[in-house]
């Protein structure tokens, strides 16, 4: 629209100026001549309000004054061009479609950790103390004593011992058997579900193959004679591998035992999301083992580099690996500690040998660096000091004598 009525404006000042000058003639007719000078010519005031009505046409507007056309030969001195806005400045645009959420991050290519099923998590099981199943037990005793003996079937001393008066014998009737069966269901019940728990141990209770919950209550218990019971050992052990084979950096082969220190942390995944978690455990240590010592060599004997020697180092790689792959199990790794990383036997003698190489090379570049430095102080102290003054070829020759005695007085 800016555009527009900077077009229109400078039009119409120019016909009003060309129609404002003398010699033109505003009431002739078209093409008119006064004083020899030819008019402005028709329709230029006319060609002005089509144009201003174009752009009030192209801009969709209502609001604009009504503006006559000027008739031919009116001097025009002002156009009204007060084009319309509305009260927005700007067109409203069309609205943006809401940005797609990001696409999650795909996890980077690799080996996957198991992590369980995480409906299958540990929590308490329905159990209640034994003194409850005792006195329910007895109660339900004393109830099919009570209707055996108004039946009259308990013999005379066993009567008299309770200090009562023996009955005679009427048969069971059909009204005694209700009793007697409910209270002994419920005395089976009660005195079946009795158990003793110990320290260390819990059971993982299980109904037709489905987790009902973990006891970890200690002493006598009551727990439903309905439910399995699979006993698990939840106390802190340790497990101390064989000589295990395994390779280093260099594929030199080793021989390496680990012990773990470790504890059940959850009952129902070590019972019931693998067959038997110690066989798990075992299994994945020797794994677990096999691709440390595979990243380090076992020696550096001519560099100072990190290597499998170096056990704290080596533990805590385990160890954080270790207990990564068996939490999925309910399974809580504290410590695994290579206890002693050997060359294998076909190897054992060659990489021996080459240690004492090293060894050796590594004491003669030590004694050799000291004579140096001795030789050098004691020339420098002796030229230094005025003792003696020695040419190129004396120096060389004191520095090779002196070296000799030094070096042997250092190896013998």
């Amino acid at each position: 629209m800016p555009a527009a009525a900077e077009v229109v404006v400078p039009a119409a000042r120019e016909a009003a100026e060309s129609e404002a000058q003398p010699g033109l003639d505003s009431s002739d007719g078209p093409g008119a001549v006064h004083s020899g000078v030819p008019g402005p010519g028709p329709g230029v005031a006319e060609i002005v309000a089509r144009a201003v009505a174009r752009a009030m046409d192209e801009d969709d507007t209502q609001d604009l004054p009504n503006v006559a056309a000027p008739r031919r030969g009116t001097a025009v001195t002002e156009v009204p061009l007060h084009l319309p806005f509305r009260a927005a400045s700007t067109v409203p645009l069309p609205e943006r479609a809401p940005a797609a959420a990001p696409r999650p991050a795909r996890p980077a290519p690799g080996r996957r950790v198991p992590r369980g099923d995480d409906r299958l998590r540990e929590h308490r099981g329905p159990v209640l103390p034994g003194w409850v199943g005792v006195a329910v037990g007895g109660l339900a005793l004393a109830g099919c004593t009570a209707v055996l003996w108004r039946a009259g079937i308990l013999p005379a001393p066993l009567v008299a011992a309770f200090g009562a008066a023996p009955r005679a014998y009427q048969g069971l009737r059909a009204a005694h058997w209700p009793p007697l069966a409910f209270l002994g269901i419920v005395a089976l019940v009660a005195l079946g579900g009795l158990g003793r728990a110990r320290t260390g141990h819990a059971w993982v209770l299980t109904l037709f193959g489905r987790y009902r919950g973990t006891v970890r209550r200690t002493g006598l218990t009551w727990v439903s004679p309905l439910l399995l019971r699979r006993r698990v050992d939840v106390r802190l052990r340790h497990w101390r591998s064989d000589p295990m084979p395994a390779v280093d950096s260099g594929g030199l082969a080793l021989q390496v035992v680990v012990q773990v220190v470790w504890q059940v942390k959850d009952t129902a995944r070590a019972t019931l999301a693998v067959a038997d978690h110690t066989e798990y455990l075992a299994e994945q240590v020797e794994s677990a083992m096999a691709r440390v010592l595979s990243q380090l060599p076992a020696d550096a004997f001519h560099e100072d580099a990190p290597t499998l020697r170096d056990a704290e180092a080596v533990g805590d790689a385990l160890t954080r690996m270790l207990a990564a792959e068996t939490e999925a199990v309910g399974i809580e790794v504290f410590s695994a500690q290579p206890t002693r990383i050997e060359y294998a036997a076909e190897v054992a003698e060659a990489m021996r040998r080459r240690r004492v190489a090293a060894i050796d090379a590594k004491h003669r570049d030590a004694v050799l660096t000291s004579v140096v430095d001795a030789v050098d102080d004691t020339v420098h102290r002796l030229t230094s000091r005025g003792l003696v003054e020695l040419d190129d070829y004396e120096r060389k020759a004191l520095v090779k004598d002196l070296t000799v005695a030094f070096y042997t007085g250092r190896t013998d």
